[in-house]
């Protein structure tokens, strides 16, 4: 398995990706993403299930799933037949590392466990990644994100207050779990190239969104208190929030002194800084509604336009709340190349998401759209030294499946 990329961090990282969803293969695009040749192991059964998400799909293909494996190639292999085992193992004596969610113990079944396959290759990092981790008393339990975030206390304290629990509007668990595993492989992989030896990571749904309570859990441990929720407000800063005017919201990052004196200054308000119980950032904490009241009178008699002018033009943190159509339109993200249009073979041109590390002297780079299924199947095994004969026989015994619509 060689990849085709030059002058990236990872070229010559070998990765086989058996994970499905989003946390694995958002760990495996983020190391795809910086030159890790990633071969994504799917099942015949249809694949990764996220091939099937939506809609929106363009032209039968899932926008979700071409989100978040691009620069991947896909193999179908049966791990339930000895030959789909047998490819698996001879993959990994070449391969640098493995990415997996199953659930907790079907891969030590399958006699694809880390202690089997580091026999095998005593230098693999072996990535697992789960719901709840791979002990304790929620070991064996499935987990998906919108659990996690329940669990987690996340949404216990997200929300307007009143409210019914609501999660983040994006999959943070699962986000954060790939992010973790990926900062989990690459400092196993640091680690090997000093002594020379593999090992076992895992990380979970669970404890990744747990990670995330900074404020609220710091805030439990100091003094017992339960947060709840505040809206768009700040746990420990005031004013940061969304704060209304004539014609919508903005964003106000007023929270250290001088902050709030030039925005206090700024909206023609320099009599709030008189006031005793807005005079640090501890009393304005203590009377935020108040704050938020006093502030949103005089917000409400300009728009959002021109009070965001005013702001920047004194230096003072304040933003729009973008939907994400006006996102896609700003003059910064095509000026940091955020808007990348590839090519599918079934979808035509696609648009993904930009990479947001960039790196000076080994950048990353975007080369090729989400496989289909199976795309590259023959070409992975042509590559592991099987004849076409060999090849054909897996075929035709649906040990691996090759994609026949290119």
């Amino acid at each position: 398995m060689v990849a085709n990329y030059s002058n990236t961090a990872l070229e010559g990282m070998k990765v086989l990706d058996c994970s499905q969803i989003l946390a694995g293969p958002f760990c495996s695009m983020l190391l795809a993403d910086m030159g890790a040749d990633v071969v994504k192991i799917e099942k015949p059964s249809g694949g990764d299930d996220t091939r099937r998400f939506g809609p929106p799909f363009i032209n039968s293909e899932s926008a979700a799933f071409l989100a978040i494996n691009r620069n991947k190639r896909s193999l179908v292999l049966d791990f339930k037949q000895e030959h789909g085992i047998a490819i698996m193992k001879k993959m990994v004596k070449d391969s640098d590392v493995i990415i997996e969610n199953y659930r907790t113990g079907t891969m030590d079944q399958n006699g694809l466990g880390y202690e089997e396959l580091k026999k095998i290759n005593p230098k693999l990092i072996y990535c697992s990644i789960s719901g709840f981790g791979r002990t304790g008393p929620y070991a064996k339990r499935g987990g998906f994100d919108l659990v996690a975030q329940g669990m987690s206390g996340l949404m216990s304290f997200t929300g307007i207050p009143g409210s019914p629990p609501v999660k983040v509007g994006v999959p943070m668990a699962d986000l954060n779990a790939g992010m973790f595993a990926t900062y989990g492989i690459l400092t196993a992989y640091v680690n090997r190239l000093k002594t020379g030896k593999g090992q076992y990571i895992e990380t979970s749904l669970f404890e990744a969104a747990i990670s995330y309570t900074i404020w609220e859990s710091s805030i439990f441990f100091a003094t017992g208190e339960v947060a709840k929720p505040l809206g768009s407000a700040h746990r420990l800063s005031a004013p940061y929030q969304a704060l209304k005017t004539s014609d919508g919201y903005i964003n106000i990052g007023a929270p250290n002194q001088s902050n709030w004196e030039r925005f206090c200054k700024t909206i023609g308000r320099d009599d709030l800084l008189e006031v005793t119980k807005y005079q640090d950032n501890a009393s304005r904490l203590i009377n935020r509604l108040q704050l938020v009241d006093d502030l949103e009178k005089t917000l409400s008699k300009k728009s959002s336009k021109e009070w965001l002018k005013e702001l920047e033009n004194d230096g003072v943190p304040a933003g729009p709340i973008f939907d994400i159509s006006e996102v896609w339109s700003n003059d910064q993200i095509k000026s940091r190349e955020m808007d990348v249009t590839l090519e599918h073979p079934t979808a035509g041109k696609i648009r993904n998401i930009g990479l947001a590390t960039k790196l000076s002297q080994t950048p990353g780079k975007i080369k090729t759209a989400a496989p289909l299924l199976g795309q590259h199947t023959k070409e992975i095994l042509i590559e592991m030294g099987y004849t076409s004969e060999e090849i054909e026989e897996f075929i035709s015994n649906e040990t691996v499946i090759q994609n026949t619509n290119l």
